[in-house]
């Protein structure tokens, strides 16, 4: 059954709002901010002014459906969809560690005592992020882009002992998987599987698919090296601050993994904005398949999510469209 959908108001989040950021000043406004699908993400509006935002993991701020087969504390698929503040703080831990800009913490709490359910208060980057920005002018931010694309290098120099999430690698875990091309494989026939039910067109397709996703994935020679990925970083997961530097948001998905599966995301995204962030020495077999991965990944998750209520349902559904008929592509340069 889907959680409840609650509204957070003032009154709920004042106890959290005085924990993170002090009893001087009074809350008066909280604002819900476009785009969370796992977790809540709001505005906080102190009366001097300022602001901050508020990440709340909670069942009832989650839009997609769940299944018997999830489990909250499992972080052993690498894949897994990526939510709460274990991860969240992990991840933060890491990247600050390697210098790398996300928004700071003022709070991060687990207790339950001011909100009930785990929360974390943040700085507020002002300003439109890197997708905004790349739309108005790419001219305005190629020295965001070439900051990007170094800290995507620090990222990557920094190799993991094996592959998975870093929360889970951090406490000694190990990944389900015999390697990421395994991983990705399982994941690419189980979204295969799942679009082919939903669309007809792929429902047509699918044997023809499935060849073709086997076949790349076999062309992959083994690999034994894990950089550090942040695993879903489109133009709108990357603030700008004032200075012109990258702030990455969104971070739960941070792990140990292959780049290419970083890489193929980058360019899915970034398109011809993508060669500030080109990476010399990339697989390009791993590249491909885990592109086609990719591709069917996003039929069938927003289809998935347009089970539930999430509310910006016209957005789903041309992502599913646009990646089902660059999925459709593939056979036609398989005939080749």
């Amino acid at each position: 059954m889907d959680a409840v959908r609650s509204v957070v108001t003032r009154d709920h989040l004042e106890g959290v709002a005085r924990a993170a950021l002090g009893t001087e000043h009074r809350l008066v406004g909280v604002s819900r901010l476009r785009g969370g699908s796992k977790k809540g993400v709001y505005r906080l509006t102190i009366d001097d002014g300022s602001t901050a935002i508020v990440y709340i993991w909670d069942d009832a701020e989650n839009y997609w459906p769940t299944t018997q087969a999830d489990d909250a504390d499992n972080h052993t698929d690498p894949l897994s969809p990526a939510s709460g503040i274990e991860l969240f703080e992990a991840a933060h831990r890491h990247l600050d560690t390697l210098g790398i800009r996300t928004p700071r913490i003022h709070l991060a709490d687990r207790s339950g005592s001011h909100y009930p359910a785990d929360v974390a208060v943040v700085e507020d980057v002002p300003g439109d992020n890197l997708e905004a920005l790349l739309h108005q002018n790419p001219r305005s931010v190629e020295a965001t882009m070439a900051r990007l694309a170094e800290a995507l290098g620090a990222m990557q120099r920094h190799q993991g002992p094996c592959f998975g999430k870093v929360a889970l690698i951090d406490r000694g875990g190990t990944s389900e998987g015999s390697s990421c091309e395994q991983v990705v494989l399982s994941r690419a026939l189980d979204d295969l599987t799942e679009a082919a039910s939903r669309d007809t067109r792929i429902t047509r397709s699918h044997d023809q698919l499935e060849t073709v996703v086997r076949k790349l994935a076999a062309a992959v020679r083994p690999r034994s090296q894990y950089g550090l990925i942040h695993g879903e970083l489109g133009p709108d997961h990357v603030l700008v601050d004032r200075h012109g530097q990258p702030v990455l948001i969104d971070i739960e998905g941070l792990m140990f993994f292959d780049v290419e599966w970083e890489h193929a995301f980058l360019r899915l995204r970034f398109g011809e904005h993508y060669r500030w962030l080109d990476h010399r020495g990339l697989d390009e077999q791993r590249l491909t398949f885990y592109t086609l991965a990719m591709r069917l990944s996003l039929v069938a998750g927003p289809l998935r999510l347009l089970d539930g209520d999430f509310p910006d349902r016209d957005s789903m559904r041309g992502i599913a469209e646009h990646n089902l008929r660059e999925a459709l592509a593939f056979l036609l340069m398989d005939d080749r």
